[in-house]
C-alpha cells in the first residue's frame, strides 16, 4: 500500500465512505449518459454518465478538488467506451493522440490544476495513447454559471501545433456541446483528419447545468 494511502486513505467522492471512488452503493446510483448526437465538428462523443445529482458529486470532486481516485476510476470506464465499437463502424478509427479542452488560466491558478487535463492524462494511460496539450484557450469568460444561450457561443481555442490523424479531445461535462465544437474547429483547422470527444458526463438535453 502506498504511503499516501496510509496517511490519506481514499474515500468515495459521493458519500465520503472509506474505499474506492465510487463505492459500490454510489456506483449503483450512477446512470449511463443519454444517447444524443455528437456536437458539431465531433465525429463521435463518448460520455460515461448522465449528469444528474448522483453524477454531480463526482464531477464536482474532480472539477474543484482534483479527486484523483475518482478520476482514475471514471477514466478506466470511459476508456472502455472509447474502444468499444463494432468492427467496420464508420467511427471505429482508434485515436492517435489525446488532448483536452483547457480551462481558463484563472481557473487553473485558483484550483492548481486543470480538471480536463487530469482526466485526459488518466484516459491516455488507460488507452496507452500519447497525451499532448494541443489547444490554447483565448481570453474570455469561463462556461460555469453562464446561461445556456450564452454558453452556445462557446470558448475560443487556437491549435498549438500542426496535426494529422485522429484526435480525441477530453472535457469534464458536455451540455450545449459548444466547448467541444470550438475545440474541434481549431484542431481540424490545424490538420486533424478527425476529431472525437470523451467526457465524464452529459446532460439529458442541451442547455442544462454546465
Amino acid at each position: 500500500m502506498a504511503i499516501l494511502d496510509l496517511l490519506l486513505p481514499p474515500r468515495c467522492a459521493g458519500c465520503d465512505a472509506l474505499g474506492p471512488s465510487p463505492c459500490p452503493a454510489c456506483a449503483a446510483a450512477l446512470r449511463p449518459a443519454p444517447a444524443l448526437a455528437p456536437p458539431a465538428g465531433v465525429t463521435r462523443l463518448d460520455a460515461l454518465l448522465r449528469y444528474d445529482d448522483a453524477a454531480r458529486a463526482f464531477v464536482t470532486a474532480v472539477k474543484y478538488r482534483g479527486a484523483r481516485a475518482s478520476i482514475d476510476g471514471l477514466a478506466g470506464s470511459l476508456a472502455a467506451l472509447v474502444v468499444d465499437r463494432p468492427s467496420g463502424a464508420s467511427d471505429h478509427a482508434r485515436p492517435d493522440v489525446v488532448t483536452w479542452a483547457p480551462t481558463t488560466p484563472l481557473r487553473r491558478r485558483q484550483r492548481g490544476f486543470d480538471q480536463a487535463e487530469l482526466l485526459a492524462r488518466s484516459l491516455g494511460r488507460h488507452l496507452h495513447l500519447p497525451v499532448r496539450g494541443l489547444l490554447g484557450r483565448r481570453p474570455g469568460p469561463h462556461q460555469t454559471g453562464r446561461a445556456a444561450l450564452d454558453r452556445r457561443s462557446g470558448p475560443r481555442f487556437d491549435a498549438l501545433h500542426s496535426l494529422s490523424g485522429v484526435v480525441l479531445v477530453v472535457d469534464d461535462v458536455c451540455t450545449t456541446g459548444a466547448t467541444l465544437s470550438t475545440a474541434a474547429t481549431a484542431l481540424r483547422s490545424a490538420g486533424a483528419r478527425d476529431v472525437r470527444g470523451a467526457v465524464m458526463a452529459r446532460t439529458p438535453r442541451f442547455g442544462v447545468d454546465r
